[in-house]
């Protein structure tokens, strides 16, 4: 009888080659289950060897940012809901940073990449829904407005979850992503209070991911 895989050895393997890749340590079969409890034979039983773990790796970067969209909870205010998934998307980073750094290497592989195409998708979705609503102008290409909404998360997620800025700059998604939406064709006053409310919707758990960077 087959033996039963644990998806906890697999993440703890995941995991710990993310954080070696990040402070430059050796990844090798023997490095890599070091001080974990498990053999070497476990990088094959999961992943069918170190080939394997690397596109895993970075796979596994896009199935949480994934899991987190998804947990973002849908209102009528489709400009909030993008905001939201904004403070998601950062709220991943904040939570596994060495995975984070890892998802964007393209020298790897993806096993699946139509996957990590849709945790992009949700926001292309958000922006539809806004057009649609009237609060961004008909000419406005949702892929295009997305990518920029994404790419103001992705400076900021990279500069602090895994970079130099201080925690508090998080605070500067919010005139950043108002100016984008109001540029989109939002109004002014209406786009800044739905941005503030998504933002805040996560507000919590990034203060709190701040206070243990902060170490007290």
């Amino acid at each position: 009888m087959a033996r039963t895989k644990d998806p906890a050895v697999r993440a703890q393997l995941l995991d710990r080659a993310a954080h070696m890749l990040r402070t430059r340590q050796p990844v090798t079969l023997r490095t890599l289950v070091a001080g974990t409890g498990v053999s070497t034979m476990a990088v094959y039983t999961y992943f069918g060897g170190m080939d394997g773990l690397w596109q895993a790796l970075r796979q596994e970067g896009f199935t949480r940012l994934a899991a987190k969209l998804a947990a973002v909870a849908m209102t009528r205010d489709p400009v909030r809901d993008l905001a939201a998934l904004g403070a998601a998307y950062l709220s991943n980073a904040l939570e596994s940073p060495d995975l984070y750094r890892v998802m964007f290497d393209a020298d790897v592989e993806l096993e699946d990449a139509a996957a990590a195409d849709e945790t992009l998708h949700c926001l292309v979705d958000a922006v539809e829904r806004a057009r649609t609503a009237g609060r961004f102008r008909d000419d406005v290409d949702p892929l295009e407005l997305a990518t920029q909404s994404w790419a103001i998360g992705h400076g900021l997620a990279s500069l602090v979850a895994t970079g130099p800025l201080p925690h508090q700059a998080l605070g500067h998604a919010v005139p950043m992503l108002t100016a984008l939406f109001i540029a989109a064709g939002d109004e002014p006053g209406i786009c800044r209070r739905s941005v503030e409310s998504g933002w805040g919707s996560a507000a919590i758990f990034l203060n709190r991911k701040g206070h243990e960077k902060g170490g007290g």
